[in-house]
């Protein structure tokens, strides 16, 4: 399974094996959750300052998050559907904060790349439709999450 991954790191604070194992984890979820091949994701690495910006612009909460994703798949009002000749699935974007994810590694007690990865899954899990806005979502998301972590061998 591979799905074209579009990374950029714009702190220049993630190794390229960083970013690479960020990468081989999405892959092997989008291989458990039998994603189509060639399926597209961008996943840009940010400051604090940069996601509090997003956040602040396209959830009116003026504030750094850890993680937001913007799912291609979702039609905006007055949108229409593309259904088109062999054209990849546009899954969307990923946008984690490289400080936050620092962060709350420490927070929780464990790797930098574990809360990166969990981050990275948490975003592409909402790319696909999960959402955690009732107790049920959650329990879904957060099981999934933590079974495609569990499964990959990203454990805290």
């Amino acid at each position: 399974m591979t799905l074209l991954i579009d990374s950029i790191d714009e702190t220049n604070e993630l190794t390229t094996e960083q970013m690479l194992e960020v990468e081989r984890l999405i892959n092997f979820a989008a291989d458990q959750l039998k994603i189509e091949e060639h399926s597209e994701v961008s996943i840009t690495f940010v400051s604090n300052q940069k996601i509090q910006e997003i956040n602040r612009e396209y959830r009116a909460k003026d504030a750094p998050t850890d993680v937001i994703s913007f799912a291609m798949e979702e039609l905006g009002e007055g949108e229409i559907e593309l259904v088109g000749a062999n054209m990849p699935r546009v899954l969307g974007d990923i946008i984690i904060s490289v400080p936050k994810a620092k962060e709350q590694a420490q927070e929780y007690g464990h790797s930098f790349m574990r809360e990166l990865g969990f981050l990275a899954i948490h975003g592409f899990l909402h790319l696909l439709g999960y959402d955690h806005m009732t107790e049920e979502e959650e329990k879904e998301m957060f099981t999934l999450q933590k079974d495609i972590l569990i499964e990959y061998g990203l454990t805290r």
